[in-house]
C-alpha cells in the first residue's frame, strides 16, 4: 500500500495578502518549513525548522475550510520540498487562484502552468545574491512577478540598474519593496519617481495593520 505524499508545514492561516499585485485580498497562506537562504531581513525564520508533516490531503481539507479564493504557498523556500508540486497542482485542480512566493534562487521550471510564480531577486544586501538562479527569468511572464527587497540605497542603485539591463518588465510586473523598519518607503518612492522606473512601490500591508508576528 503506498503512503500518503506529506510536507512539512509550518503553518496555515487566512489573512490579507500583504505584498504582491493580489495586496489586500483574502488569502489562506500555506507556509512550508525549511529553506536553505539566510537573508539577514528575513521575517519568517520560525519557519527555517519546526512544524509538522501533514499529508496532501489534510492540507487540501484544512485550506478549504476558509472557503477561500485565492491561496499563497510561502515559505521558507517552497521549492525546497518536492513534493510542493504536487500539491501547487492539488491546489489548482480544486479551483483556487494559487500563488508561489519562492526566494529566486531554486529553479521554477516543471511548477505547473496554472500557478503565479513570485519570484525574489536577492540583493547584495541580502547576504545571499550569490544564490540567485538567473535562468529562472526566461520562463517567467505576465502570469508571474518579480520582486527585490531592498535594504538601502545601494540595493536601490543595483537593482534599478538589474531591471534595465535585462528588461525585466517586459518580462513580467516588477515590485520593489522596503526592508520593514530599515528602509524608509518614502525614501523608496522618492527614488523610483526620480529614476521613473516601470515598478510598482510594494509596503508589506500586514505588518502596518497587525505589526512583524507570524500568522497574520
Amino acid at each position: 500500500m503506498n503512503r500518503p505524499q506529506t510536507l512539512r508545514i509550518s503553518e496555515i492561516f487566512y489573512s490579507l495578502q500583504g505584498e504582491t499585485s493580489r495586496i489586500g485580498l483574502p488569502t489562506v497562506f500555506v507556509r512550508l518549513t525549511g529553506c536553505p537562504l539566510r537573508c539577514g531581513y528575513c521575517d519568517s525564520k520560525y519557519a527555517y525548522s519546526g512544524g509538522q508533516t501533514m499529508a496532501l490531503d489534510d492540507i487540501l481539507a484544512e485550506v478549504a475550510q476558509y472557503t477561500p479564493h485565492y491561496v499563497c504557498v510561502t515559505g521558507g523556500e517552497p521549492l525546497a520540498q518536492a513534493g510542493v508540486h504536487a500539491l501547487l497542482t492539488r491546489l489548482a485542480d480544486a479551483g483556487y487562484s494559487v500563488s508561489l512566493e519562492t526566494s529566486g534562487a531554486l529553479p521554477v521550471a516543471g511548477v505547473d502552468e496554472r500557478i503565479s510564480r513570485i519570484v525574489d531577486i536577492k540583493t547584495p544586501g541580502s547576504g545571499e545574491m550569490a544564490q540567485n538562479c538567473w535562468e529562472n527569468l526566461p520562463l517567467l511572464n505576465n502570469r508571474d512577478e518579480i520582486k527585490f527587497v531592498l535594504c538601502d540605497r545601494a540595493d536601490y542603485e543595483w537593482a534599478r540598474d538589474v531591471l534595465r539591463a535585462r528588461g525585466l518588465e517586459k518580462i513580467a510586473p516588477v515590485s520593489f519593496s522596503p526592508v520593514w523598519e530599515t528602509l524608509p518607503p518614502v525614501d523608496l518612492a522618492n527614488w523610483v519617481i526620480a529614476d521613473h522606473l516601470p515598478v510598482r512601490v510594494q509596503v508589506q500591508l500586514h505588518k502596518i495593520l497587525w505589526g512583524d508576528r507570524p500568522g497574520v
